[in-house]
C-alpha cells in the first residue's frame, strides 16, 4: 500500500507540474501493483483523472481560463465517443486492452518528446480569449475521437486535447489547458456510464489513490515555478515511450494475435463500418487541411 501511495503521489505531481500526463501511468500501476485487471483499472483510472480535473477546473474557471462555448462543443462530441469506447472495451479482452493502452503510451510520448514547437502565445489578458467562430465539423471529430480513445483505455486524452485545442480552436495556451480539463471531466462521466455494465469499483483503493493524487497535484503546482516544464516533459516522454515498449514486450505473444485475429472474424462487419466512417472523416479532415494550405497561398 505505501508504494502505491507512492506512485499515486507522484502521479499527481507530474500532473501539477506538467498539466497531464502523469495519468497515463495510473493504468499500469493499478493492474501490475495493485493487482487489479485491466477494465478495473482503466475504470478507476477515470475516476482519478476525472475528480483530480474537476479540481484543477475549478482553479481555471476562477482565473477565466476556459472556453465553455468550445468546451461544450469538443466535449459533446467526446461524451459521445467516450461511451462508445467504454462500451466496446466490455468486448475486448484484457490483455488486448493492454497492448492498445502501450500504443496509447508510446503515441503520448511522442507527442512529450516532439513539445509544442509551434503554439498559439496570446497572453492570458486578452480580450478575445475565446474565439466567436469555430470549425465545428473539425472539432466534433475530433473531440469523438479523443473522446473514444479516453473511454476504451481510460486515458484523460490532456496530451491530445491540448494541441488540438491550441491550433485548431485557435485558443491560447493558458485557456486550451483550462478548457481541456473541463472535456476531460466531461469525457470522464460519459466512459464511466460506458462501463457501467461491467464496473467493478474497490472504494478504498480508489479513495486513497485519488486522494494522494490530489495531493501530489497541488505540490507539483508549487514546484512548476521553479521547474523547466520543457525539459521534465521531454524526459518523461522517453520514460513513458520505455515503460510503453515494455508493455508490449510483456503483452505481445503468439495467444494475443490468435485473440485479435479471432475478436476481428468474430466482429467483422462492426470493425469494417467504424473503419469506413473513420476514413470519411479523415478524408475531410485531408480535404480542410488542403483549402488551408490553399488559403495560406493566397495571404
Amino acid at each position: 500500500m505505501y508504494l502505491l501511495i507512492a506512485l499515486a503521489t507522484l502521479i499527481g505531481i507530474l500532473l501539477g507540474l506538467l498539466g497531464g500526463g502523469g495519468s497515463i501511468l495510473t493504468v499500469p500501476v493499478l493492474v501490475y501493483i495493485a493487482g487489479l485487471s485491466a477494465k478495473n483499472a482503466i475504470v478507476t483510472s477515470l475516476i482519478v483523472v476525472g475528480i483530480t480535473s474537476v479540481i484543477a477546473l475549478i482553479n481555471h474557471a476562477r482565473r477565466g481560463f476556459v472556453c465553455w462555448k468550445t468546451g461544450l462543443t469538443f466535449g459533446f462530441a467526446g461524451m459521445f465517443g467516450a461511451f462508445i469506447g467504454g462500451r466496446t472495451a466490455a468486448y475486448i479482452p484484457d490483455p488486448i486492452l493492454m497492448v492498445l493502452f502501450a500504443g496509447i503510451m508510446m503515441m503520448a510520448s511522442i507527442a512529450m518528446i516532439r513539445g509544442n514547437k509551434k503554439t498559439r502565445s496570446d497572453q492570458p489578458s486578452s480580450k478575445n480569449l475565446c474565439p466567436v467562430h469555430l470549425p465545428v465539423l473539425a472539432i466534433l471529430f475530433d473531440g469523438f475521437i479523443v473522446g473514444f480513445i479516453t473511454g476504451l483505455v481510460g486515458v484523460g486524452g490532456g496530451f491530445l486535447l491540448v494541441p488540438a485545442l491550441n491550433f485548431l480552436a485557435a485558443l491560447p495556451m493558458h485557456a486550451a489547458i483550462g478548457t481541456s480539463l473541463f472535456i476531460i471531466v466531461l469525457q470522464s462521466g460519459a466512459a464511466l456510464a460506458g462501463h457501467a455494465s461491467h464496473m467493478q469499483i474497490d472504494p478504498t483503493l480508489t479513495l486513497t489513490f485519488t486522494g494522494f493524487a490530489i495531493i501530489g497535484s497541488f505540490l507539483g503546482s508549487l514546484a512548476s515555478a521553479r521547474i523547466s516544464s520543457l525539459h521534465l516533459k521531454r524526459g518523461f516522454g522517453i520514460f513513458v515511450f520505455c515503460l510503453g515498449s515494455y508493455l508490449l514486450y510483456r503483452e505481445i505473444n503468439t495467444e494475443i494475435l490468435l485473440q485479435m485475429k479471432q475478436l476481428a472474424i468474430a466482429h467483422w462487419d462492426f470493425l469494417l463500418g467504424g473503419l469506413t466512417v473513420i476514413g470519411l472523416l479523415l478524408f475531410y479532415r485531408l480535404w480542410l487541411w488542403i483549402h488551408s494550405l490553399r488559403h495560406i497561398d493566397n495571404l
